[in-house]
């Protein structure tokens, strides 16, 4: 895999910092209204304020109290990472073997295939009110709501790369002896492992999305709740500030996901080394 280099990390921020730039002389410019979209620095003191907030003046040592964690966006952040794992573990435990079984065994496809192809168009969130009515409120219906969203796309890759692996290569195992485990471990499932390792990412990707609409519904915390708790009270800038705190852990999963695979996959062909 190639190192990351400055110039690399450079052309990708240009489209970014532009984007700020043009954002904030619009606001500066008062083209939009401050309570509709706020200005970049308004949004990156509330994101500061919803981490480090400055505590109150104290009239008594008439001095202000010093910088202190709110804990608010940590906490948020946790809850929410939490249920993205949890969810996704339970999504993908279910799915890896499943997707195995049905890509290796024409009769046990020719059960579940209808079964999940009626289930599989079915976005997440339309199971909010059976999940509630399930599980109550608090972690396990947003557990399960993610699970669900996690669950497709592993399921999904791992069929198509069991059954998308070369014929040659199984016939050719055969006439050498090969048994059918030693096929399944030694062929089969490496071939398949580039399938399952994209499926795996989508499948947080999905997770990371589904928390946000769960976490606005069963819970009374994570960085879904909060924004929700901004637009009660109007607050444009704590929104964005949510927003952007969401594309950054996105983006940070994504990023380590990706280095695992092309770690995993390092012997696969048109990776460099």
């Amino acid at each position: 895999m190639k190192a990351v280099t400055w110039k690399s990390v450079a052309e990708g921020a240009m489209v970014p910092l532009a984007t700020l730039v043009v954002w904030q002389a619009v606001c500066s410019m008062g083209w939009v209204n401050a309570h509709v979209l706020p200005s970049p620095l308004a949004v990156a003191e509330k994101w500061w304020a919803y981490l480090l907030p400055l505590t109150e003046y104290d009239p008594a040592s008439q001095s202000w109290l010093g910088w202190a964690l709110s804990g608010e966006l940590i906490i948020d952040s946790i809850g929410s990472l939490y249920r993205v794992l949890m969810g996704f573990l339970v999504g993908g435990v279910l799915a890896l073997p499943l997707g195995l079984l049905m890509g290796s065994s024409n009769l046990i496809y020719r059960w579940m295939n209808p079964l999940i192809q009626v289930l599989r168009p079915i976005p997440p969130i339309a199971y909010i009110p059976l999940s509630i009515l399930w599980f109550g409120l608090g972690n396990p219906p947003a557990i399960f709501l993610i699970a669900i969203g996690a669950f497709f796309p592993v399921l999904v890759n791992t069929i198509a790369g069991v059954r998308h692996v070369d014929g040659i290569y199984l016939r050719a195992a055969r006439n050498l002896g090969a048994g059918r485990g030693t096929i399944f471990l030694r062929i089969i499932l490496p071939a398949a492992t580039p399938y399952i390792l994209s499926g795996v990412r989508i499948g947080i990707g999905t997770a990371f999305i589904v928390v946000i609409v769960s976490e606005m519904i069963a819970v009374n915390n994570g960085l879904g709740f909060r924004i929700l708790e901004a637009r009660e009270y109007f607050w444009s800038d704590k929104i964005i500030a949510g927003m952007l705190t969401i594309g950054l852990w996105g983006l940070a999963i994504d990023a380590g996901v990706s280095r695992i695979n092309n770690h995993l996959l390092r012997w696969h062909r048109g990776l460099d080394h």
